[in-house]
């Protein structure tokens, strides 16, 4: 059981706090020791800039997207609700299954079991559908009515979960414990800031995972009226690429936020800057600020730009188990089987980089802007980091 904090902290404007639990004693430590650690991670080295102060979210990591280095953390493999950031373990696992270009006509069943009250597009029963107007639907509004759907053309709730699941475990997603594909609270349903980072990581090397992520606005199908199918404009919600709200984030691309009574807000976001790719994960702020969790991870991007090459990583982000070299090769040691291994995932992932169209592609962000990710800086699974002991 979670212990409490007794501290009466003070929020923005001298409001008071909720009191926080504390981590748990033990956690995992799959990525590195330290990560299983509770409390603030974090190994500054000569001209490094100290952390941001005001940081006051339950859990959060900074990671290089290429490397897998993890910058710093704090409380990383706490296991907590995720909200809607469960929806990129979603589309991970169901995207390279799903032709876009496929068509669903909407029942009542298919809508059934959404959450009361949770965020939805709009879809309606007995209008018709296809697999990218519904991807839409699931990136930008965080549309659970989406994922109903979604899931009900890959076989049904029951069969996405356990899908998802084992993707996760693929992923080395150890925290993670899927019990409703949309991310909606239910008992049990928990991840962590290191594994939702992990998702990411692995969401990133698939375009149209990239290309939904970074949509900013689209039209999405309404009703026939004359003969004629209707449309509507759907928006992002995450602030940092919108600016709603909060300043646009310099170089964001992306990639999902969510917001629960049971998880608090919930974000995890890819930002590039003179071609350093980095990854932050913040989990359940409490520090009382408006649109808190878009703020600290502002932040926390802003201090790991800074910092990247100026610090000791603190643990790093582990490749799927699949990417592994065979049992006997040395965690840090160059020997033939473990070159033989990392030509192989090497060739795999080339293989799945050019079904995809390539890392490279460039992103459109909020404001028309482009955003280039530059060639190999997200094909993590070209370079998986070394295993270290």
């Amino acid at each position: 059981m979670d212990r409490t904090d007794q501290k009466g902290r003070k929020g923005q404007q001298g409001k008071p706090v909720r009191k926080q639990p504390l981590p748990p004693a033990a956690m995992s430590t799959v990525g590195g020791t330290l990560l299983g650690t509770p409390g603030t991670q974090v190994k500054l080295g000569a001209g490094a800039p100290v952390l941001p102060s005001g940081l006051s979210a339950r859990s959060w990591i900074v990671a290089d997207a290429e490397s897998g280095d993890v910058l710093a953390s704090h409380n990383s493999h706490w296991r907590l609700p995720p909200a809607s950031t469960m929806k990129m373990l979603f589309a991970d696992t169901l995207l390279p299954k799903l032709p876009k270009t496929d068509t669903h006509k909407v029942t009542w069943q298919d809508l059934e079991g959404v959450g009361s009250g949770s965020s939805a597009v709009g879809i309606k029963e007995e209008l018709t559908y296809s697999v990218h107007d519904l991807w839409l639907g699931v990136f930008l509004v965080s549309g659970n009515d989406a994922v109903h759907v979604l899931s009900a053309m890959n076989g049904g709730i029951e069969k996405t979960v356990q899908e998802m699941q084992a993707h996760a475990e693929e992923l080395q997603a150890l925290d993670t414990q899927v019990v409703s594909p949309d991310g909606y609270d239910a008992a049990g349903q928990v991840s962590s800031a290191y594994d939702l980072t992990l998702i990411a990581r692995s969401g990133l090397q698939k375009k149209d995972f990239r290309e939904y992520a970074a949509t900013s606005e689209a039209e999405f199908p309404g009703r026939t009226v004359g003969g004629k199918r209707e449309t509507f404009e759907i928006a992002n919600t995450n602030r940092l690429l919108t600016g709603d709200g909060v300043a646009p984030y310099p170089g964001v691309a992306g990639v999902k936020n969510g917001n629960t009574s049971q998880a608090g807000a919930t974000f995890t976001g890819v930002a590039e800057r003179n071609g350093k790719v980095l990854l932050v994960t913040v989990m359940n702020p409490d520090s009382g600020e408006r649109h808190a969790v878009y703020k600290e991870t502002s932040r926390l991007l802003d201090w790991g730009f800074a910092a990247a090459g100026k610090v000791t990583p603190v643990g790093e982000l582990v490749a799927p188990r699949s990417a592994k070299p065979p049992v006997g090769a040395g965690p840090d040691k160059h020997s033939d089987q473990t070159e033989r291994a990392r030509t192989a995932a090497a060739a795999k992932a080339k293989e799945k980089e050019q079904s995809s169209g390539g890392v490279g592609t460039a992103l459109a962000i909020a404001g028309g802007v482009l955003v280039v990710l530059a060639c190999g800086a997200l094909v993590v699974n070209r370079r998986w980091p070394r295993r270290r002991a």
